[in-house]
């Protein structure tokens, strides 16, 4: 949990210094017509749209964007058809690597990525090899400054959350996905406002890297994944050591 708190903030620092807002807001703008296309435009009834315009909002997405990227995913409007499917594999020392995919030629997408895989040190396998390695969970976080911890406690337990956690200054809510919504409806009741909160793939267990350099590598084969533009998420299993969080910080 806390290896994966800190490097989300860690890659969610970079994608704001990169200035990658432009090919972010691209595929935040898939993942809604995909959504809307597979449940409807209504937020309110469709939580997998909610989700996602929630996360296009946090990157400051223009509305506009989100509108017609809802008008096209319940056919308003012509474009594109997209493909959600997941790519399995494995990275240097074996980290089993799943990667989430938006794409309207899984053909030139396969090929793409599959190389980046192989350009990184790592492979591309069947279906299957490492998804089971990973369960669905909701993740929310939030500066511990801002909330008492057992009063939050209370307030999470009821909507749903299974767990709370406290890690150098943050509070970490882990919950079911179909309990995402309503742990987030009771902190905004509560008006408290997260650092993050998705629907995530976690690791069910983690394995060690062999030495810094190999779990650096493995981080940059990741990186350079997420950079695809057909790529949505990337997950590893790889043990989030503080001497690997420090290394990738600088």
């Amino acid at each position: 949990m806390a290896g994966h708190s800190h490097w989300a903030n860690i890659q969610h620092k970079k994608g704001i210094t990169d200035a990658k807002r432009g090919r972010l807001w691209s595929k935040l703008s898939r993942a809604i017509i995909i959504a809307a296309r597979n449940g409807g435009g209504d937020p309110v009834m469709n939580l997998k749209l909610r989700y996602a315009i929630d996360k296009a909002r946090a990157v400051s997405m223009p509305k506009d964007n989100i509108e017609r990227a809802i008008k096209r995913g319940i056919g308003e409007t012509d474009g594109q058809t997209f493909d959600e499917i997941n790519y399995e594999g494995f990275g240097p020392a074996g980290i089993a690597i799943l990667v989430d995919i938006l794409t309207d030629n899984r053909a030139r997408t396969n090929g793409e990525v599959r190389k980046i895989f192989e350009r990184g040190g790592g492979n591309m396998g069947g279906a299957g090899c490492v998804g089971y390695l990973f369960e669905r969970k909701g993740i929310i976080t939030i500066d511990a400054s801002l909330a008492d911890e057992d009063a939050l406690l209370d307030m999470i337990l009821d909507a749903g959350a299974e767990d709370l956690r406290r890690v150098d200054g943050v509070f970490e809510i882990r919950c079911e996905p179909g309990d995402f919504s309503a742990v987030q409806e009771a902190l905004a009741k509560g008006k408290i406002v997260p650092n993050s909160a998705d629907v995530t793939s976690l690791a069910k267990t983690t394995v060690d890297a062999p030495d810094i350099e190999t779990a650096l590598k493995v981080l940059k084969l990741v990186e350079n994944i997420d950079d695809h533009d057909d790529v949505q998420n990337v997950y590893h299993n790889m043990n989030m050591t503080d001497e690997i969080i420090a290394a990738a910080s600088k």
